[in-house]
């Protein structure tokens, strides 16, 4: 088995309008029974996230906060993957009326085109910090934490490399985490800029595009795919026969 791992985006991903489907909760947890992990890779705080999907049990491990935290639903050990949000910063986007602005572990969120504000803010205190956007939504966190950092750190703690996972997104904050994995999906209602960076694009959107990732991966390890690969490269090949070596 090549796969080990499949991570996951949840909202425009798994998820339409913030609720998993009974049919891609059943798929998420045939994929578990295969042998294999699933992690969901989200943007939402662990709060917002157990509000809207209370069962959390098809998850070996959540990256929450877009890399900021690491939750583990089986023991509820959460984990800050960065510092806590600055206080000074906080209170800056206050005063500047900034709504709505959430503050969590180590994220602070708002939405568009708040990032002015967020922006200005940063740059006046002096502060090594980033603006991730999300179909809209501003998150604000230390420079280096996105969902690729919190992934890698998830894979390491799960003892994977990022050669065995399979990842699958629609919206640019997934980039990062997309960039990382070895097989690429973005589902059909993807960005398409997604699209264009993932190794495949599904034919269906929302979860049930990543139902159809996983019934592929299951039925051969998506060996049906491979060509899709974007590491096969042929370095050269043999005059008497015509193929790669």
């Amino acid at each position: 088995m090549r796969y080990l791992a499949l991570a996951c985006d949840y909202d425009g991903t798994l998820a339409r309008h913030g609720q998993l489907d009974a049919g891609t909760r059943q798929a998420l947890k045939r994929v578990r029974k295969s042998g294999r992990r699933v992690l969901l890779v989200t943007g939402r705080e662990l709060d917002d996230l157990q509000n809207v999907c209370p069962d959390l049990d098809p998850f070996d491990l959540i990256v929450a906060e877009n890399g900021g935290l690491l939750y583990e639903p089986r023991t509820r050990e959460s984990k800050p993957l960065a510092d806590p949000p600055p206080l000074d910063l906080i209170a800056r986007l206050q005063e500047r009326r900034v709504n709505p602005l959430s503050v969590g572990r180590v994220i602070i969120a708002t939405r568009e085109p708040h990032h002015e504000e967020v922006l200005d803010a940063i740059r006046d205190l002096g502060l090594d910090y980033q603006a991730i956007f999300n179909k809209g939504a501003v998150m604000v966190l230390p420079s280096g934490v996105n969902k690729a950092s919190g992934l890698s750190l998830a894979l390491e703690r799960l003892q994977l490399s990022p050669h065995n996972v399979v990842g699958v997104g629609d919206a640019e904050n997934d980039l990062a985490f997309l960039a990382l994995c070895e097989f690429s999906v973005a589902v059909a209602n993807a960005l398409e800029t997604v699209k264009a960076a993932a190794t495949w694009t599904t034919r269906a959107g929302h979860g049930a595009g990543v139902t159809e990732l996983m019934d592929a991966l299951l039925a051969d390890d998506l060996a049906s795919l491979e060509p899709r690969l974007r590491c096969q490269i042929a370095v050269g090949r043999s005059p008497s026969r015509g193929r790669a070596v």
